[in-house]
């Protein structure tokens, strides 16, 4: 059972950690996001813990960008208190709604986004499919990407756009090839 602190008052985990009174507790969670597709999920019972149920299913297609805004919002107004955003083993629902979260109530840019919760979650691992939701995400935000899908001998993988004064020249991928 693993929970990574994103930022203060921001937490990333898999389902068996959230569902762990102990690291509820520990962390004063006051809101749950409960990214895991799964509706009957019994959480401690705890004093005014308010849980978001996002119904999407861990696939390229599913449609996790209809969500974005309104996770994002939730977190925000929950900012007095502290949020755990969680999917079945924290690699790829619920990262990928804390880095939509981060650009529109931080400012990050996907590139920077990703780069802090792979930080404080080294495992994390997006679908190419919400990667691109992403993307069009960060566009709509900020008119541009930091992000962009290629074709490698690995499959389509997201890569990370270099900054003009960026002298490295390699490329680097945003999931482990």
């Amino acid at each position: 059972m693993s929970v990574s602190q994103v930022s203060p008052g921001l937490f990333l985990s898999g389902l068996d950690s959230a569902l762990s009174l102990s690291a509820l507790t520990g962390r004063s969670i006051t809101l749950v996001i409960n990214a895991s597709g799964l509706e009957d999920v019994s959480y401690p019972r705890l004093d005014g813990l308010q849980v978001l149920h996002v119904p999407v299913q861990d696939r390229p297609h599913a449609p996790l960008r209809r969500y974005f805004d309104p996770v994002a919002e939730r977190i925000y107004q929950n900012r007095t208190g502290r949020t755990l955003v969680h999917c079945t083993a924290g690699r790829s629902r619920s990262p990928a709604l804390i880095m939509a979260y981060l650009m529109r109530f931080e400012g990050l840019s996907l590139r920077q986004a990703y780069e802090q919760v792979l930080e404080q979650r080294p495992f994390i691992r997006p679908n190419a499919g919400f990667w691109r939701q992403l993307m069009d995400y960060e566009r709509s935000l900020f008119g541009r990407n930091t992000v962009r899908m290629v074709r490698t001998s690995s499959g389509v993988l997201p890569e990370a756009l270099r900054d003009s004064e960026d002298t490295d020249t390699t490329a680097a991928y945003c999931v482990n090839v």
